[in-house]
Parts: C-alpha cells; sequence; structure tokens
C-alpha cells in the first residue's frame, strides 16, 4: 500500500481549515490592483506561511528527506493559494511557493542573496536596511525584512542549527552555515537599532594562485617566488585588513604543500579549505552560558604540538597564541603559515609582538622579537584598494636582528600611480633587492631566474605554476 503523503496526512486538519480559519484569509479580489499587487503578495506569503506552519505535521518533516519535503509543501501551498479568492498568475505562484520555502527552510529574504555568486559579504544593518559587496564594492538592496522579530528569527535559526545562542544575556554570537559562510549575529541592548547580521561569504569555487594571476591580483613572478618559498617550508604570514582577501590567499598558498605532509589547522570559524589529504582541522569553542568549557586557539596550538604535525595553518592569529605561533616555528615546525589583521608588513610585526605579550609571560622586549625574527621568513601583504581590487602589495623578507629592531626588506611592492575612472592605476615592480632566502630555495630544488628582482615593472605576463 503506497505511503500516505505528508499533504494526505494533513487533509483532515486542512478541511477543517477551510470552513473556519481560511474564510477570514480571504481578500476581496478589488484589492488585487497593480498599485497594490506586490504588496498583496507580501501579505498573502505571511499569512501562508503561518498557514503552513499550523497545519504541517512538522515532527514528519525531520524524517523526510528535504527533496520530497518541499514537493509536499508545494502541493499545501498550491491548495492555499487555489483557495484563495485573489488573481494570481503562475509566476507570482511559483515565486509564492519559493519565499514560503526559504522562510520554512532558509534564510528568509536572504535566500536570493546568497544564491547570488557575486556577493562576497551580506551586511544586515537593520530589519529595513541592507547592503552586499558585490566585487569589494558596497551597494544597498532593494531586500527587507517584515520587521525586528521577523530579522530575530532568521539569526535564531542560524545559530541553533550549530548549537549556540543569542539573548539579552549572551548578545553577541559567531557561527558557520552550512556552506562555510562565516555569521556574526548581535542584537539588542548592544545593537541599538536593531538585530544586526553579518554574512561572509565564500565562494563554491577553490581559487588557485593562478585565478589570482588572471585577477591581476598578484603577479606570476611573484606567485613563483611565494610558491616555492612554501614549497621550501618558509614560515609565512600573510598580513591585511578586513576583506583584503588574506583566507583566499593562504587558502592559495596552501595548495603547494606536498601531499606527503600532515598538516594541523586551527581556526576560530572553520573556513579554510585545503586540498590534502592528511589534514587535521581544529575549531576553537566559545564559552558556555555560565562562561565555562570554552577552548582558545593557544588552547589548540598547545594540544596541536602533541599531534606530531609537519605544519601547523593558523587561520588568524588574534592573542596570546601568537607565542605558540612563534615558538612552534623555532622548534622544527618550519612551513606554518598564519594571518592577522594589519597595515603593514611593519605593522604586522607590532602586532604580532602585542598579541604574545597578551599570553600573559613575562618576556623582555627583545626577547619577543628574537622570537620572530628568528620564526618569520616572509611577509604577505594584502591590501582591498579604493576600486574594491584586492592585490598584494608587499612582499617582505623578515632577515634578523639589528640592536633591539626586526629587520626587514621589500622584495616586491605594488606602485599605485594614481586612480582614473575609479581605477586604481598602478603596476608591481621589483625592489632590487635578492632574497636571502635564495640558498634555501636552491637547496630544496627551487631555481628563481635573477631577472625576477630586477628593479623594473613585473608586467602582466601570465604563466601557469
Amino acid at each position: 500500500m503506497k505511503n500516505p503523503s505528508l499533504a494526505d496526512s494533513n487533509k483532515d486538519k486542512w478541511d477543517n481549515d477551510k470552513g473556519s480559519g481560511l474564510d477570514n484569509l480571504r481578500v476581496p479580489m478589488r484589492s488585487m490592483q497593480p498599485g497594490n499587487s506586490e504588496a498583496i503578495l507580501q501579505d498573502l506569503r505571511l499569512r501562508i506561511h503561518r498557514r503552513l506552519i499550523d497545519t504541517l505535521d512538522l515532527t514528519k518533516l525531520s524524517n523526510l528527506e528535504m527533496e520530497r519535503v518541499r514537493v509536499e509543501i508545494r502541493r499545501i501551498l498550491e491548495d492555499m493559494v487555489a483557495a484563495e479568492a485573489i488573481p494570481v498568475s503562475r509566476a507570482d505562484r511559483d515565486r509564492l511557493v519559493m519565499e514560503v520555502q526559504h522562510e520554512v527552510f532558509g534564510l528568509g529574504p536572504l535566500e536570493t542573496l546568497m544564491k547570488d555568486p557575486e556577493i562576497s559579504d551580506i551586511l544586515v544593518n537593520s530589519s529595513s536596511q541592507i547592503f552586499v559587496e558585490r566585487y569589494g564594492k558596497l551597494e544597498k538592496t532593494d531586500v527587507r525584512f517584515r520587521d525586528d522579530s521577523h530579522l530575530m528569527q532568521i539569526i535564531e535559526r542560524i545559530v541553533t542549527r550549530v548549537g549556540r545562542r543569542v539573548d539579552e544575556s549572551s548578545p553577541m554570537v559567531d557561527a558557520r552555515l552550512g556552506d562555510g559562510s562565516r555569521v556574526n549575529a548581535i542584537i539588542p541592548p548592544l545593537a541599538l537599532d536593531g538585530p544586526v547580521l553579518s554574512i561572509r561569504r565564500f565562494g563554491a569555487e577553490r581559487l588557485t594562485v593562478n585565478d589570482l594571476i588572471q585577477f591581476n591580483s598578484i603577479p606570476p613572478q611573484i606567485a613563483e617566488v611565494a610558491a616555492a618559498c612554501v614549497k621550501s617550508r618558509l614560515n609565512m604570514l600573510v598580513s591585511g585588513g578586513t576583506g583584503a582577501g588574506k583566507t583566499t590567499l593562504l587558502n592559495c598558498l596552501s595548495n603547494f604543500i606536498p601531499e606527503n605532509e600532515r598538516i594541523v589547522t586551527i581556526e576560530d570559524s572553520a573556513e579554510l579549505k585545503l586540498q590534502q589529504d592528511h589534514i587535521v582541522r581544529l575549531e576553537t569553542r566559545p564559552p558556555n552560558i555560565e562562561g565555562q568549557g570554552a577552548v582558545t586557539a593557544r588552547d589548540l596550538v598547545r594540544n596541536a604540538l602533541r599531534m606530531r604535525p609537519d605544519r601547523i595553518v593558523i587561520g588568524e592569529v588574534r592573542g596570546g597564541e601568537a607565542l605558540d605561533m612563534m615558538q612552534a616555528m623555532n622548534t622544527g615546525h618550519d612551513g606554518s603559515i598564519s594571518t592577522v589583521h594589519a597595515n603593514s608588513a611593519r605593522d604586522a610585526l607590532s602586532r604580532l609582538e602585542t598579541m604574545m605579550l597578551m599570553a600573559g609571560i613575562n618576556l623582555p622586549e627583545r626577547a619577543l622579537r628574537e622570537q620572530v625574527a628568528s620564526a618569520l621568513d616572509v611577509i604577505v601583504q594584502l591590501t582591498r584598494l579604493s576600486d574594491g581590487s584586492r592585490k598584494v602589495v608587499e612582499f617582505a623578507e623578515v632577515t634578523g636582528m639589528e640592536g633591539n629592531t626586526i629587520t626587514t626588506q621589500t622584495i616586491f611592492k605594488f606602485d599605485q600611480r594614481g586612480v582614473e575612472n575609479g581605477k586604481v592605476i598602478g603596476e608591481f615592480v621589483a625592489t632590487g633587492v635578492m632574497p636571502s632566502f635564495m640558498d634555501r630555495l636552491e637547496r630544496h630544488g627551487f631555481r628563481i631566474p635573477n631577472t625576477h628582482f630586477i628593479p623594473v615593472p613585473l608586467g602582466s605576463r601570465k604563466r601557469a605554476l
């Protein structure tokens, strides 16, 4: 005997609703005028959503495949729409069904933005003000939530799926969507004008260094040197501001790590997409409502050292774990990579020093700087320029100590000449400095042409690595 459908199982309940509640949902045909059709449809969507929640046996949804659930919901919705005393076109009906599905299963009005591959950030400042970042530029959308409570429903749906909570006692939360997108939410009383939601999206397609060359984010000469540095197990730090592309570049550089090496990654929110098979992924944990059970990045770095890693990759250094990371780089874990928020290579070194002090260990200033100078080999500085483009603006080598100062030398840089028609004009150039790590690259079998370091523009030659 054929199993009854979800819609059939709710038929009696639905039939009863037809005689009572459904009559109250009807809208006179005269209300469907061209000028207010959109408002009518939005109102219809809201009422259908509420009716759907009341009609469906939600306990059965979790036991069915998503596709079957969507089919059954569409059947129920078609019946509901057909029962309304207003004319609805097939296109509007399909749209209505889709929007209700988004309300039930997805992120409501944000679903259309989430499906746009050109959008990298979704920034909900309030229920009525939503911005997106597209190709590095912010733009306002016409997407809206009904009100703050509607926005709160979506936020709560996001955080509960990952075992987090958000309320007045815990008004800030970080979470991660199923596709890997990073989510931050903050609600009143900390957010004065209502709930705020920020979503950092990551492309479904994994970018490679060759993609960055095509985007003119990095020239082939710098990419070739960077790839050789990774393969030769130099310790690297990727530095840049928010949204500069640090994680993207780290993912691309990690592709050059040999397959036979054991990699341990440590992140606050899992964003890295390494391609190797031998990977152990670790993620920090925030404290619970009682303030207990937190696992910090520093805890994970110390634990990673007991896991026989060949390389440690930290998604972002933010605090005292910087000290443990520097010590790991100095004790046999060459080839480790991390990122840090900083505006220049020199600023990155200052930031590292400050964060090492956050570990609470009373070490002399010179001792800290010697740790950094000994551990780090290369700093790659990224910047998001005024036209939205992201570029490697500095490729610097850490050369050691002079007196009480960490010494660096810039190997490559991006020379910005100006802005024309809103587009940044400039070129990648070599400074003429020959890196001191060239001998180390050659010992690992990599011979970089000396012409790469001649102080002339590097040009736009595209070469696959």
